[in-house]
């Protein structure tokens, strides 16, 4: 247990103690705060379940790709001699497009529902009023949470994205980075989602109900952004002006991964400013108002 979460041996009059951080930095602070968070994901499991199925799924990409997938996508498309260069890139390219897609749903979900818990579980009684005892402010302590969280998921995307590239560009000796982009827009959006699951697990302290709604925004944003079809269908200017609110106001987890598809297979345009500068902004607004709550809520 860091020091942080100790007991205070020796307090001064105003409660703090004077082996405690106080005379840390803001930085020290947080990062014993970071490291707290991993260490109790790797008690809870939650860390080396994460990191276990990441690497059950590289295992799965190493039993599949046993198969020649350049012979076999040769044969499968009877493709000539003259054109065979070019059209095993496209197959490659877009074998290279669904796994990236694949893994932006999958490991954004499997990230939302392994780290739900830790926020609800610091809320518990008596555990967060001994944190709350220590020398360390509360915007301070849910941003250590946070940030914990986030650092977790962000090595194991590493790990599971980057392992599959190698893989697959071994396989197939051909290389395509744009596959890569997965590893940003995943954390992006997972940043994002994890600021709900922050808010809702501040106001609920239920780690089921963080899952729920992250879930449900994930899924709410591809009902949204059919919106050019829907708005035409729509018969009412408020209901018109009530969709084009909700889909700019939430998180776009549907036109990212739309973007990393046109990207990969060099599709155009490719619209990635309205999706990233909107999602970031939700993800910073929605963070800032569970700081917020959390400040004035009575534990």
């Amino acid at each position: 247990m860091s020091t942080l979460l100790a007991p205070n041996p020796v307090s001064d009059g105003a409660g703090a103690a004077n082996t405690s951080p106080l005379n840390c930095s803001s930085w020290q602070v947080l990062l014993t705060l970071i490291h707290d968070t991993i260490q109790e994901a790797k008690a809870r499991w939650l860390f080396w379940g994460l990191y276990g199925l990441s690497t059950l799924l590289i295992l799965f990409f190493l039993f599949v790709l046993k198969i020649d997938v350049v012979q076999g996508a040769v044969s499968l498309m009877d493709i000539g001699p003259v054109r065979t260069v070019a059209n095993i890139e496209k197959f490659v390219r877009t074998a290279y497009m669904f796994v990236a897609v694949f893994l932006y749903i999958w490991g954004t979900f499997l990230a939302v529902f392994a780290s739900s818990g830790l926020i609800p579980s610091v809320l518990e009684p008596g555990r967060i009023g001994l944190l709350l005892s220590k020398p360390v402010s509360r915007p301070m302590l849910l941003m250590g949470r946070y940030v914990g969280n986030l650092l977790v998921v962000t090595v194991n995307n590493i790990y599971l994205i980057g392992a599959i590239w190698v893989i697959i560009g071994i396989k197939t000796n051909i290389w395509y980075t744009t596959f890569l982009y997965a590893i940003p827009l995943t954390i992006l959006i997972f940043a994002v989602l994890l600021s709900v699951v922050v808010f809702i697990g501040v106001i609920s302290e239920s780690a089921a109900l963080s899952v729920m709604v992250a879930a449900a925004l994930m899924l709410i944003s591809a009902v949204l952004a059919q919106r050019r079809i829907v708005i035409q269908l729509l018969d009412s200017e408020w209901s018109r002006d009530l969709w084009q609110g909700l889909y700019w106001v939430l998180p776009k987890v549907y036109d990212l991964a739309k973007a990393m598809h046109d990207v990969i297979l060099k599709e155009s345009p490719v619209n990635w400013v309205n999706p990233l500068w909107t999602s970031a902004l939700f993800g910073i607004v929605i963070l800032s108002a569970a700081i917020y709550i959390f400040q004035r809520k009575d534990y």
